[in-house]
């Protein structure tokens, strides 16, 4: 058994082999290279914090989906802004010091939105991926740029409305987004390249709700030949050169093995009949095959070991025209950081029909497992579970308790609709983890959203065409917080709260978790209890991860909150950052 006595051993085992001192800065999208956003800084803690005050707010003029994490490095913030504008600023005073205006050169509806999640900051440069697929440098000190790259030179189609049947109500609808190729997530620098990946070759559209500022309507899948395979990929820091180049795709046997089940155990009701009679139909699938790459990489430098999630396969839902295992959508992948050669992979879901991306940020640390310390890596799935491999060698140790409602997983859609939960929207979506290693505690955020799943059928040059439908049930939804334990998987706590979470979480040292809300809660937890400890009210959905600094001596909580079109959340512009009188 292990005991409360062997964990703080354990934590202090750990932190003398990797701890670091404080650090007042927030360098890298998950504070470091092991993505756990835990902040050693205490000056805020569970006994002072109902005395947080807002320090300084800033509205940038861009009311969309704002979901960046703030860099700060010597006294000074930068901040990606949707559409990829940027602004450096005084973190201590939010006076700014210069703004990138982006010039877009190629306009398409984006699937979710025209959000970035931050950017990267090496020496003297700044680099962001777009919306529009190219990677930039901008020198920090002035904002100008240094280079300006296309990561994907040829845009391909997308799918079409008029391939849904004619009755479906969604055939009347307007598409807020499909096939768009870009980039999302915060690059990340490691030894002189930086890494980033693309979205957007999931190959799904995405339906409007009735209302301006209604959440998604639906998400239809449409079998064809749609689209691309995504990749990861590592450029020169001072060229823009590419140095490698992984793809989400393998050239050969993306088919895998046709099992009926994930390698955890779970049944994955596939007609596995119908899907070897079908590979010689389709040949030449993988060559759209998808897995968008979403969330910036977690680096494990003394193994020089990546990881990173991969999206669904392409068309999403629909599964004719593809059939297979679809190696290597829905999995968490290791790479070798230096020439992006594949060391392992775990596929959470094989042949995946239900949007269950691997979209939330890996996370790194230590962990016991049959007594033994082992490096591992962690990361919540879709799926609402919170899965843990050793990462040398992608075994996996455990997955934990579930982290939020499951019922019907892993159904087939039906022609009445089939409820499911967690669907489309997770579990954990694109939300990042925080771990808190002195706790031993993971802090996750999830989402509670029963999903309708409907199966339609239309008839072209007389042969069936089957397409898939994901869209929100009238049932109640709501957010989990949750707090798993990193040796044994248990929920030690959750707190619930009324909308959905999606943004992610920020663990300190002070023994805090702060949370954002769609609704404009920004809130501090205990992080050993759960217990609510101070909340405010932003005038936007607070739908990003919050970061910590110190300057002069006294520390800050900053947060954005611009909201998320998809969940409806109202949108806004705003920076707003906190301290202690």
């Amino acid at each position: 058994m292990i005991t409360l006595n062997k964990i703080v051993l354990f934590s202090l085992i750990v932190c003398l082999v990797g701890c670091q001192q404080p650090n007042s800065d927030w360098s890298s999208y998950g504070q470091d290279h092991t993505n756990q956003r835990y902040s050693r800084l205490d000056q805020i803690n569970n006994k002072n914090v109902q005395g947080l005050k807002l320090a300084w707010q800033y509205q940038t003029g861009i009311k969309a989906t704002f979901q960046a994490t703030p860099i700060v490095q010597d006294g000074i913030m930068y901040i990606s802004l949707p559409y990829n504008h940027v602004l450096a600023m005084n973190a201590k005073t939010g006076k700014v010091i210069w703004r990138y205006e982006h010039d877009r050169n190629r306009d398409w509806k984006m699937c979710c939105g025209p959000t970035n999640r931050g950017v990267a900051v090496h020496g003297e440069q700044l680099f962001m991926g777009t919306v529009d697929a190219r990677l930039i440098s901008l020198d920090i000190k002035t904002g100008h740029k240094l280079w300006d790259i296309n990561v994907v030179e040829n845009i391909v189609g997308t799918e079409s409305i008029s391939a849904l049947n004619p009755s479906d109500p969604n055939r009347e609808k307007k598409i807020s987004g499909g096939t768009g190729v870009g980039i999302s997530m915060a690059p990340v620098v490691y030894e002189n390249k930086v890494i980033v990946g693309i979205t957007g070759v999931g190959y799904g559209l995405h339906v409007e709700g009735r209302e301006k500022d209604a959440p998604l309507g639906a998400v239809v899948g449409v079998a064809g030949r749609f689209g691309r395979p995504g990749f990861l990929a590592a450029y020169d820091i001072y060229s823009g050169k590419q140095v490698w180049q992984f793809d989400t795709i393998p050239a050969e046997g993306w088919e895998g093995d046709l099992s009926n089940y994930t390698k955890d155990g779970e049944v994955l009701n596939r007609d596995l009949l119908t899907e070897k009679e079908s590979l010689l139909e389709y040949p030449d699938a993988a060559k759209y095959g998808g897995g968008s790459a979403w969330t910036t990489p977690a680096i494990d430098k003394d193994t020089h070991t990546l990881f990173f999630g991969t999206g669904n396969p392409s068309p999403q839902m629909s599964d004719q025209s593809r059939p297979g295992d679809n190696l290597y959508t829905v999995s968490l992948v290791a790479l070798d950081a230096n020439t992006g050669k594949l060391k392992w992979y775990y596929q959470q879901v094989p042949h995946d029909i239900w949007g269950y991306d691997v979209a939330s940020p890996p996370v790194i640390f230590h962990t016991i497992h049959k007594g033994k310390i082992i490096p591992a890596v962690g990361q919540a799935g879709k799926t609402g579970w919170f899965y843990i491999h050793n990462r040398n060698t992608g075994e996996l140790l455990l997955k934990s308790e579930a982290f939020v409602p499951q019922n019907n997983m892993f159904s087939e859609a039906s022609e009445e609709g089939t409820t499911i939960y967690p669907g489309i929207l997770g579990g954990s979506n694109w939300s990042p983890v925080s771990v808190n290693i002195d706790q031993h505690l993971a802090y996750v955020s999830g989402i509670h959203a029963p999903i309708k799943y409907t199966r339609h059928e239309k008839i072209v040059n007389g042969k069936a065409v089957r397409y898939t439908s994901s869209e929100p049930t009238n049932d109640d939804q709501w957010g989990l917080l949750s707090a798993v334990n990193l040796t044994d998987g248990k929920i030690r706590w959750q707190y619930r709260t009324d909308q959905p979470l999606l943004g992610g979480t920020l663990a300190t040292k002070g023994n805090l978790v702060f949370v954002g809300e769609g609704n404009g809660n920004f809130s501090a937890v205990h992080g050993g209890s759960g217990e609510m400890l101070w909340s405010t009210k932003i005038n936007a959905g607070v739908n990003a991860p919050a970061i910590s600094y110190m300057i002069n001596g006294k520390q800050y909580i900053a947060v954005v909150s611009g909201g998320n079109k998809i969940m409806g959340y109202k949108q806004g512009d705003f920076i707003s950052v906190y301290s202690l009188n």
